[in-house]
């Protein structure tokens, strides 16, 4: 098993059960209780998980995010995908928006070769565009989130009132027809209201799993967005309920 997918496993595992010991992790991974120890170690210097002698425990409540550094590495090709079918839905020239989060800046890494004017709500994101030589690069104020690095509070909100988009891009912790598009964080539930605000059109990105997940802060209801880009597996029921609304839904 690659590194990556024993950390992913681990962290799972320990968040599912709220403490696992190194004995149990060992055999669920595969793996010698010596490795789990590094897994472990690591895992608790990234903040995924905390160490405790002979075992780990999750530092996740539940309905908390989980962290940027988990995320990052998780369904990468997917949100590839995701991110692609995006970017042939963006005209060169047009003015977007793009919210902060793992496929968000997929879809960032795409369009960083366009001819587009780009105002990236995450310092992630703004790495991934600065320098790209036909794209106009606009920043908003803020404080970044730690480890997110999303740009929070009055200051992004007052860049994104000031500004209308042709396109806004923006991520999800859940989205459903009846409960609408929602997120964990209160700050971040603001900006992407903000950014939905400024836009003249809303797609929304997220991989399948989220269209049956509701987070505790209300974005916008369904019907604010445009389109939906998910995945294949997404489940045809969420589908159907989010096309009756008039959203156009690409699985991809």
């Amino acid at each position: 098993m690659m590194s990556v997918d024993r950390h992913r496993q681990i962290t799972d595992a320990v968040r599912r059960a709220g403490q696992l010991s190194v004995a149990e992790l060992a055999e669920r991974t595969g793996t010698s209780e010596m490795t789990v120890r590094r897994d472990l170690e690591l895992l608790a210097e990234q903040g995924l998980l905390e160490r405790y002698r002979g075992g780990a425990r999750s530092v996740l409540l539940r309905g908390e995010e989980p962290p940027f550094a988990l995320r990052a590495n998780d369904g990468v090709e997917v949100k590839q995908r995701i991110a692609a079918a995006v970017a042939e839905m963006v005209t060169d020239g047009e003015a977007v928006v793009i919210d902060a989060g793992t496929t968000c800046l997929a879809v960032a890494r795409a369009l960083a070769r366009r001819r587009l004017t780009v105002m990236p709500l995450s310092l992630h994101a703004t790495d991934a565009l600065v320098g790209a030589p036909q794209l106009r690069l606009l920043m908003p104020g803020g404080e970044p989130r730690p480890g997110e690095l999303a740009l929070t509070g009055p200051l992004t909100e007052a860049s994104l009132a000031t500004l209308r988009f042709d396109t806004a891009i923006i991520g999800c912790c859940g989205l459903t027809a009846a409960n609408g598009l929602t997120a964990y964080d209160l700050g971040d539930a603001a900006i992407k209201r903000a950014a939905i605000a400024s836009a003249h059109r809303v797609i929304a990105v997220t991989e399948a799993a989220k269209l049956s997940r509701t987070a505790l802060a209300l974005v916008a209801p369904a019907s604010a967005l445009d389109a939906v880009v998910t995945t294949d597996d997404a489940p045809d029921e969420e589908v159907d309920a989010l096309t009756s609304l008039g959203v156009a839904v690409r699985r991809v």
